[in-house]
């Protein structure tokens, strides 16, 4: 709502004061007095710094520790949320940094000289082995030497002696024996004792000693067959492989280790530090703290409230240096306003007093309002008093050029 000018004020009363006069004519003596056009607004008290604290991430609140009025120091914690997740993320980043750590320390450091021994016992194992494989398969290609089937004739010969052997004593051990008595004749055969377990075990082994004397000397005479040199020659190629894998495991491990091998390890700890500082970024933003010293003016969250980021939580001000801002300017008016213009301002909460004061800015953009789109006008007070409060509303009269 648009105040009138003081000019008009003047006027007004020297209109009324004529009415009351005689009613004779008497002529008015001219007046000059000083018109100063004014563009009257209404605005509202804010601070000079103000903001809004907003959750950076979602979560649930579990302290308050603000209320509205307290004064905050700049950092001071204002809201906590639940930061469980946010520190288990920070545990399992840490741990990856320092797995990714240690691996590079290893790549860079080089084999350790128990690695390259083993290494070179792997390589000297597969060599043996190898060579193993390529006599047998030599031999079965070969054939049997005529002093191997020599050999083995008489190792069958010794097994067929004393297999004989070992029978006669068996049989003579479990002889049974006719005895007469009373003019019959009774058999009798001895009892299962130790030694005819001893006998009949000497059997045994003589009758298993003779059959793989046999079977040595049957194998020796028909020689290797096909399927057993082709299992041979498996053998052979496979160990060669063995030993092939094994000599490049130990060239590799000599050689050390390459550019890019290290430019990789570093590039997974770098991806781990990153990681880390963003879990603790995220777990830095489970506390909202205050941005500046000030007054908290509202309190829009409770203990147990589900929040989601950008929600407006805290409203924060400085209450040291107040100002007006105007909340109804038109685009009509706000033409003729000018930085430095001198003002006049008023409060419902003081009607004795008017405040001088002067435009300091003025916004670039309207922002709509209800008639059109209004303007914001900035307006600093010459002098400040301990009764004007954030959020009152002003009458502000701004003294403009005719």
């Amino acid at each position: 709502m648009k105040k009138s000018s003081l000019a008009g004020l003047v006027v007004l009363a020297v209109i009324l004061s004529g009415c009351g006069a005689s009613a004779e004519e008497t002529p008015t003596p001219e007046m000059e007095a000083d018109f100063v056009p004014v563009v009257s607004v209404t605005g509202e008290v804010v601070p000079a710094v103000r903001t809004t604290v907003s959750a950076q991430a979602g979560g649930t609140v579990v302290e308050v520790l603000v209320e509205p009025g307290d004064e905050v120091a700049t950092d001071a914690l204002l809201v906590r949320l639940d930061s469980t997740d946010a520190q288990l993320a920070v545990q399992q980043a840490e741990a990856a940094l320092e797995t990714a750590q240690a691996q590079l320390v290893l790549l860079r450091a080089g084999p350790r000289p128990e690695e390259v021994a083993a290494a070179e016992a792997q390589v000297e194992a597969a060599r043996a082995a190898l060579a193993q494989a390529a006599a047998q398969r030599d031999y079965l290609k070969s054939g049997a030497t005529e002093a191997e089937i020599a050999a083995a004739q008489t190792q069958l010969a010794a097994a067929q002696a004393e297999q004989w052997v070992a029978r006669e004593a068996h049989d003579e051990t479990m002889k049974c024996y006719y005895v007469k008595r009373g003019g019959v004749e009774h058999e009798t055969c001895p009892a299962l004792g130790t030694p005819e377990e001893h006998a009949r075990h000497n059997l045994y082994t003589a009758d298993t000693a003779l059959a793989a004397a046999q079977a040595r000397l049957d194998e020796l005479l028909a020689g290797a067959n096909a399927d057993q040199v082709r299992a041979a020659e498996a053998s052979v190629w496979a160990g060669a492989a063995q030993q092939d894998v094994a000599q490049a495991q130990l060239d590799l491990l000599l050689a050390g280790v390459t550019g890019e091998e290290v430019a990789v390890a570093q590039a997974v700890v770098s991806q781990a530090q990153a990681a880390l500082d963003a879990a603790r970024v995220a777990l830095e933003r489970c506390e909202l703290r205050a941005p500046f010293d000030g007054t908290v003016g509202a309190v829009d969250v409770r203990v147990g409230e589900l929040v989601v980021p950008d929600q407006s939580l805290i409203t924060l001000g400085d209450l040291i240096t107040l100002r007006v801002e105007t909340t109804d300017l038109d685009e009509i008016d706000v033409a003729r306003v000018a930085v430095g213009q001198q003002t006049m301002v008023t409060f419902d909460a003081l009607p004795e007093r008017v405040f001088t004061g002067y435009v300091t800015h003025i916004s670039p953009m309207a922002e709509p309002g209800a008639g059109g789109v209004n303007y914001t006008v900035t307006i600093e007070l010459d002098e400040m008093d301990p009764a004007i409060w954030w959020g009152m509303t002003a009458f502000v009269d701004i003294e403009v050029e005719q």
